[in-house]
């Protein structure tokens, strides 16, 4: 506690009647930092019981809240260390016993404490925030009827989350290792204390989030979640929100074992089946191979003496039909009979058809004319066109040579061998007939056509060839040129 001494200086104070006296002047921050220590020199440690109430989490982890009562209300702050390892996580209403120290905050002239650890305050604090948790997920839904799944009669792979050291996960595995032995994943979590509610609710998601073919583990047909019994605070990791919204949300059927008999939490009811125990739980999961080969055993036999029973009596049905019905060997001989008359009959009925038959042909062939006959008649019939055919034959044949006779005299006349005939000679070229003389080039390769033949000559000087000039006519006594076929250059 701090003591305060009057100023003796002449200006340190006013009397009442405004006469200067002995009460000391004060700044307000000593004023603040005095009361802080009187506050945290007095309450050094105190444990402080009342309602949450303005519960809000700061961007810095920092939680600042209210603790009232019926008559007053305390400001508390918890900081961001401390926030994450309190037991309990704050909400509006909670009844709880918060731990700390009392302390001031001068920039809002305001007292609080610093709370460094929180419980709930009793039991039925707890029981009525866990009543209040029930109402609002039941109001979501999540704890419907038909959002529960049906168990696998015998699945393959069992999943389970529990503490891999307590003696729960040995009570499972040897509980199904007695009725039906199954392959068993562990996933190992804190079933108690901080964390333990993260860790169940991300083994119920990772276990959902194996694929179902391909994945280095086989995914689970079936989940237990098992802890062994405990005071409903030991037990509280399985009331909260994450971990009931997990159970919710699994695709894979669940089955809750958390705590005796007479223990219940949230995830009972969010769970596919409660299991009163962690060993009810592996009993629920699996049938008793035992008993399933017992009665495998009897429906083998009843099927047995059910077919036994049916063949009997289709024999004795059978036996009785067939006293109704004839001897097979008469029935056969009878058959046999009447295939032999009806053979029989077909024979002769066969020999009567082909001497119908022969008799029509014979009478068909008795009214056809002899083949000489008609040879005879036709002869006549094509006697008068031949002979008319004679008659006309010359006349046509000669109207028609002396049309073909025209026609080759004017062929002959549009021909260019009667214009070779005058003296002209063709040249042609590799491409055809040349016409003109810059298409001769040195070396090209010609063929000259004549009125009495051919001849092969070659290109000389690319020069154009000059027009030559106009001879004088010839005598009539020249000589006609040799026709013994030699022929120089043109050029």
């Amino acid at each position: 506690m701090t003591d305060f001494y009057p100023d003796s200086s002449p200006g340190g104070g006013a009397s009442p009647g405004n006469v200067p006296g002995n009460v000391p002047e004060f700044s307000v921050s000593e004023i603040s930092q005095a009361v802080k220590r009187t506050l945290e020199g007095t309450f050094e440690r105190v444990r402080v019981r009342g309602e949450i109430s303005g519960f809000k989490r700061a961007a810095s982890g920092h939680l600042y809240m209210a603790l009232k009562d019926e008559s007053a209300v305390l400001d508390a702050v918890c900081w961001r260390g401390t926030a994450s390892k309190l037991s309990i996580k704050p909400e509006d209403g909670m009844e709880v016993i918060a731990s700390g120290r009392i302390t001031s905050y001068p920039g809002r002239s305001k007292y609080q404490i610093v709370i460094d650890s929180i419980e709930l305050a009793g039991e039925g604090a707890l029981l009525k925030l866990l009543e209040d948790r029930r109402r609002k997920l039941t109001a979501e839904g999540l704890f419907d009827e038909d959002r529960k799944q049906a168990l696998p009669f015998l699945p393959q792979v069992i999943g389970v989350v529990t503490s891999p050291t307590g003696a729960v996960i040995r009570d499972i595995l040897h509980r199904l290792a007695d009725r039906f032995p199954r392959r068993v994943l562990v996933w190992p979590v804190l079933v108690q204390g901080e964390g333990a509610a993260e860790q169940v609710a991300a083994a119920i998601r990772g276990f959902n989030n194996f694929p179902a073919e391909g994945g280095p583990l086989p995914r689970p047909d079936l989940l237990i979640v098992a802890r062994g019994g405990g005071s409903l605070e030991d037990l509280w990791t399985f009331n909260e929100e994450i971990v009931v919204r997990a159970a919710a949300d699994s695709a894979i059927p669940l089955i809750s074992a958390v705590g005796h008999e007479t223990d219940t939490t949230l995830i009972d009811f969010a769970s596919d089946r409660r299991a009163p125990t962690p060993t009810a739980a592996a009993e629920i999961a699996v049938p008793v191979r035992r008993d399933l080969l017992i009665h495998t055993g009897e429906l083998e036999r009843r099927l047995l003496a059910a077919a036994s029973r049916l063949v009997e009596e289709r024999r004795v049905q059978v036996e009785g039909l067939g006293r109704g019905l004839v001897d097979p060997k008469r029935l056969l001989e009878e058959m046999s009979q009447r295939l032999d008359d009806r053979a029989e009959r077909l024979k002769g009925a066969w020999v009567a058809l082909m001497k119908g038959w022969q008799a029509s042909v014979e009478r068909l062939y008795a009214g056809l004319p002899h083949p000489r006959q008609l040879l005879a008649v036709k002869s006549e019939q094509l006697s008068a066109p031949a002979a008319r055919l004679d008659y006309l034959r010359p006349r046509l044949l000669g109207e028609r040579r002396n049309e073909v006779d025209g026609l080759s005299r004017v062929l002959e006349s549009v021909s260019y061998k009667k214009v070779l005939q005058r003296g002209y000679a063709v040249v042609r070229g590799p491409e055809g007939a040349i016409t003109a003389p810059e298409a001769v080039t040195a070396g090209l390769a010609l063929e000259l056509e004549f009125a009495t033949g051919r001849a092969a000559a070659t290109g000389g000087s690319d020069q154009a060839v000059p027009e030559p000039a106009k001879k004088p006519a010839a005598r009539k006594n020249r000589k006609k040129p040799s026709s013994d076929g030699s022929q120089g250059s043109l050029l």
